[in-house]
């Protein structure tokens, strides 16, 4: 069996990495994600933990290299290869395909949490809590609004994990409302 860190040495290690508080907050929301997927997929939660909040770490620090450079230091640490893959996948490569159920569900969310993240920023309140599908999925359609945004990506990483489009994003929504405070989306 690989051996992968607790979630605590992986906490410390994005945020000696990783300056950028609302970077932080990105890897935070895909983790708040990761950990209810894996909860609903019966998976471990803590391994699904590790690797949303490792996915950008060496983003600031070495964008050039993103992520390889990054993986690279977690394989030298003894991070397990799945998570270390999951991360290469979500760079949606072809020389780094998605085979497992995480790396998959990683590739899915990433994106998503960002265009959440967007649409709770230009809300009155700041709050994620009064979000409703129905105006984040006008803001989907929207290609002005997050204009960087992988819409693409989004659609398909919902069909490699196998949900239907609006499950998906709703079920990621639920996710970051959960843990509202912690991601500073909760509100002015």
């Amino acid at each position: 069996m690989a051996i992968y860190m607790v979630y605590d040495d992986a906490l410390r290690l994005m945020q000696q990495w990783t300056p950028s508080e609302s970077l932080r907050r990105h890897m935070m929301a895909v983790e708040a994600a990761m950990r209810a997927y894996a909860r609903h997929f019966g998976e471990d939660e803590e391994k699904w933990a590790i690797t949303a909040i490792l996915h950008d770490f060496d983003y600031e620090k070495e964008p050039e290299t993103h992520p390889y450079k990054g993986v690279e230091l977690l394989r030298k640490m003894g991070y397990s290869p799945e998570i270390c893959e999951a991360i290469l996948g979500h760079a949606d490569v072809p020389e780094h395909p998605r085979t497992t159920l995480m790396a998959k569900a990683l590739f899915a969310v990433d994106e998503l949490t960002g265009l959440i993240t967007a649409a709770v920023y230009v809300r009155p309140d700041k709050s994620i809590l009064g979000l409703e599908l129905s105006s984040l999925k006008k803001k989907f359609k929207d290609k002005a609004f997050a204009a960087r945004v992988d819409r693409e990506g989004i659609v398909r990483g919902a069909e490699e994990l196998g949900v239907d489009l609006d499950t998906h994003m709703q079920f990621v929504l639920e996710a970051m409302k959960a843990d509202a405070r912690r991601l500073g989306l909760a509100g002015s």
